[in-house]
């Protein structure tokens, strides 16, 4: 049968009102428009479901048999709807991000705090592991999204970004690039460097960072943790090379960053897996880690820390 919900609700408003012309003026039709959807409704139907005088309109024993079952129908399925939107203004339960450790380091305690503020009901838990176990967190369904480096390679994760940052030089205040207001890739060229290992997002780009400007250089240490940079170049091993997320710098200590010529930047990026849609809560505190990222962005206009 090629029946409409419009018209079943058409049907039950002329048996609650006994007249076509009174139901047309409870939904907003014309007397017509409702004797035209009655008919097509007993043509699906293939028989007479309701018997029409001059005076008033009369449920046949088929029509009686309809309406008792449509009400009840349509009355759960109105509250099937209303299940339904309240679930789209819901803005509770438990929403599992998982995000690099610089990431989580810097970006997630403003929006871990401003969740808790602006969404109360809402426990956020953070996993903060390198960027490839992530990436596989999310594939597995293990967290609702994630925040990582881009740009990614790959088609399995519908992404967004939310913060481009430059990298920076790294070095002793004592170093000769120190003295330069920004310094060029070129001056790089044959010196040590400290860097994380692959497991960190940066990694790749930094490697591709050195291919395209035609630096090379000795890597004589990779590390896991990005902490652990500073007190290596501290000592002396070597300079490295860090996005401007890792900052500020640990105070007290003799080293500086410089910007890097020409401005080379990484992306980060909210992803999560491709065709499938967010709870309410994580769609609230996938936006909340986009608008952390902007005043981020904003601050840094404001008050240039490099």
């Amino acid at each position: 049968m090629n029946y409409t919900l419009r018209q079943l609700k058409i049907f039950v408003a002329v048996v609650h009102h006994g007249s076509f012309s009174q139901a047309g003026q409870a939904i907003g039709l014309s007397q017509s428009a409702v004797s035209h959807s009655i008919k097509e409704l007993e043509n699906e139907t293939g028989i007479r479901l309701l018997d029409r005088t001059t005076r008033e309109v009369l449920l046949t024993e088929a029509g009686e048999q309809l309406a008792r079952h449509l009400e009840r129908l349509l009355e759960e399925l109105n509250t099937a709807l209303l299940d339904v939107r309240r679930y789209g203004l819901q803005r509770s339960g438990t929403v599992r991000v998982a995000a690099s450790q610089t990431i989580s380091a810097q970006l997630m305690p403003q929006c871990l705090a401003a969740s808790q503020l602006h969404y109360p009901e809402i426990k956020v838990v953070l996993r903060d592991h390198p960027q490839h176990w992530v990436l596989q967190s999310i594939r597995n369904a293990e967290v609702d999204f994630g925040i990582v480096i881009g740009p990614l390679q790959g088609d399995d994760f519908e992404s967004e970004a939310i913060l481009h940052e430059p990298f920076l030089l790294l070095c002793r205040k004592d170093d000769e690039l120190a003295d330069l207001p920004v310094v060029p890739w070129s001056a790089l060229n044959q010196r040590l460097l400290v860097l994380q290992d692959y497991a960190s997002g940066s990694r790749m780009l930094i490697d591709c960072a050195l291919q395209q400007q035609q630096v090379e250089t000795e890597i004589v240490q990779e590390i896991g943790h990005p902490a652990t940079l500073y007190p290596m170049v501290e000592a002396g091993i070597g300079i490295s090379i860090l996005p401007a997320l890792a900052l500020p710098l640990p105070e007290g200590k003799p080293l500086l960053v410089r910007r890097l010529v020409p401005e080379i930047n990484r992306s980060l990026m909210l992803i999560r897996r491709k065709n499938r849609s967010l709870t309410p809560a994580a769609e609230a505190i996938w936006q909340e880690a986009r608008r952390q990222a902007g005043l981020l962005a904003h601050q840094r206009q404001l008050a240039p820390s490099f």
